[in-house]
């Protein structure tokens, strides 16, 4: 199989022959390989397998809220770790512009201790049933790494599992999943969350990383999770470096040839600060945007916010602006 990287446009007439995909289109494809400098080649130069693997990402770029009802968040730890605060701050994203609900009672952050199930639960469980019982409609994304967690959280009301192990961690995970029918993304990450950030080392991160989704993928698919139902996460700062994640974000549409959707997962994260001298997380919503509306001009599908109003009204005008109806 070819590593294939659609260079990605927008704009409001594309090219006479371009493969639309969503918001965006191309005519090329960057070819990258292990062992020799990548070249660019016709989009007319694919297979018919080849072009098939890239899926549109929808209509519109989605946002997905995050939601921590923890107490140790790295940007927001403690801030809606009650139940009335983490109901008052799911409803506030949902009217802030949230197409999705992320729901997370553990930090994965670098460094972070893994939570127990049941105290996983109590954090999560009562906010979603809440949530539900006071009419939101909004999918509701459970971001655990156990299956028991999950089922909890299915059962209260949520409808998507987001695991940043791409369900490894727990072997029940996937077979709930299945079972479920649920959506999922699965994401990548290099070690466990209290190592992963000690010396994160790739021979070609991009390409690694692109391996690694493709192997769970197929995997969770042989064991009965459609396609259709798999989203993909590369794991900004998931026991990777500034340069693995510029890597990563520059040439980001290679992950279209997973054949599923890509969420981005960048918000506030250690990187920005560095860059964009914020060293305050909260201070980092300019910055997370910034990556954002980079990511969606190659094509991301689902971006994961904090700042929802902010990003909501980027995205909005950068649409308006730039990217083709």
């Amino acid at each position: 199989m070819r590593y294939l990287r659609p260079l990605m446009q927008v704009g409001p007439v594309p090219a006479p022959g371009a493969v639309q995909m969503g918001w965006c289109w191309f005519t090329h494809v960057e070819v990258l390989s292990r062992t020799a400098p990548s070249r660019i080649i016709p989009a007319t130069e694919l297979s018919d397998d080849e072009r098939a693997r890239f899926i549109s990402p929808g209509a519109a770029p989605q946002i997905m809220g995050i939601l921590n009802t923890t107490p140790d968040s790295f940007s927001d730890g403690g801030a809606f770790d009650t139940l009335d605060t983490g109901v008052a701050q799911g409803r506030a994203l949902v009217a802030a512009g949230a197409d999705i609900l992320d729901i997370g009672g553990e930090s994965t952050r670098p460094g972070a201790t893994l939570v127990p199930a049941d105290e996983e639960i109590a954090r999560t469980a009562p906010v979603i049933a809440a949530l539900r019982a006071a009419g939101v409609a909004t999918p509701i994304s459970i971001d655990t790494r156990k299956a028991e967690v999950a089922k909890a959280a299915l059962e209260a009301g949520a409808s998507m599992v987001n695991d940043v192990s791409g369900l490894t961690f727990d072997p029940d995970l996937a077979p709930l999943c299945a079972a479920c029918g649920v959506p999922i993304c699965v994401m990548h990450a290099q070690g466990e969350p209290q190592t992963m950030q000690k010396n994160p080392i790739y021979d070609n991160v991009l390409l690694d990383v692109f391996d690694a989704l493709a192997e769970r993928i197929d995997a969770l698919v042989a064991l009965g999770i459609p396609r259709a139902q798999i989203t993909a996460d590369p794991g900004i700062g998931f026991g990777k470096t500034q340069a693995h994640n510029l890597a990563i974000l520059n040439r980001i549409s290679l992950f279209h040839g997973l054949g599923v959707p890509i969420l981005l997962g960048a918000s506030r994260k250690r990187f920005i600060g560095t860059i964009g001298n914020a060293p305050e997380a909260a201070d980092r919503a300019p910055g997370s945007i910034a990556v954002a509306l980079a990511a969606i001009a190659q094509g991301v599908a689902i971006i994961r916010a904090h700042d929802v109003a902010d990003h909501a009204q980027a995205i909005a005008l950068w649409r308006a602006a730039v990217a083709h109806p």
